[in-house]
């Protein structure tokens, strides 16, 4: 079982998307049946079956085993991963032409989605993640972005060089809302 599946592709979505679909794919974090299944969500194992093929066909859960019961051969299915991240540009961006200046922070924050979830998570990983919250006002806030521009910079430069581990920095800085 992965850590994480990245859901990039619409058809993988709806799959997910679908309430029934997402409580059969909790009760699969364990190998279960369908049978198993149907009973924890009092469904009938049918209804059940049918969701976990559409679960399987869109690569978010997998049959792991099989065993005979009662002269019957039945499936065990486990989930594939275990988180799921959607892809922000399965929605799309909403709105008018002003706010896609935005919509840079929303492809860095997919950028950072995607590459976290591609991470090879057998070892610990060498990262750092930091969130806080400045105030300028207003009249200092072309000088806060020069001097941040500008240490930024500064790094770039300092360790920008073609040798060593290659690490992905990324930065967000964007008005907080309400109670700015």
């Amino acid at each position: 079982m992965r850590d994480v599946i990245y859901l990039d592709r619409m058809e993988q979505a709806e799959t997910l998307l679908k309430p029934q679909r997402v409580e059969v794919l909790r009760q699969l974090a364990a190998p279960r049946s369908c049978t198993e299944v149907a009973e924890v969500l009092d469904q009938t194992p049918q209804r059940v079956h049918y969701h976990v093929k559409q679960l399987v066909k869109a690569g978010l859960a997998t049959q792991v085993s099989e065993r005979r019961v009662r002269g019957v051969q039945e499936g065990l299915y486990q989930a594939a991963a275990r988180s799921y991240w959607l892809s922000p540009r399965l929605v799309g961006r909403i709105g008018s032409r002003d706010e896609l200046a935005l919509g840079h922070l929303v492809d860095l924050a997919e950028q950072i989605q995607v590459d976290v979830a591609a991470l090879d998570r057998s070892s610990e990983l060498p990262s750092v993640g930091v969130s806080g919250e400045i105030r300028v006002p207003p009249e200092e806030r072309q000088q806060f972005l020069a001097e941040l521009q500008t240490t930024l910079q500064e790094l770039f430069t300092r360790y920008g060089g073609a040798e060593g581990d290659a690490f992905r920095i990324a930065l967000a800085c964007y008005p907080k809302g309400e109670d700015r």
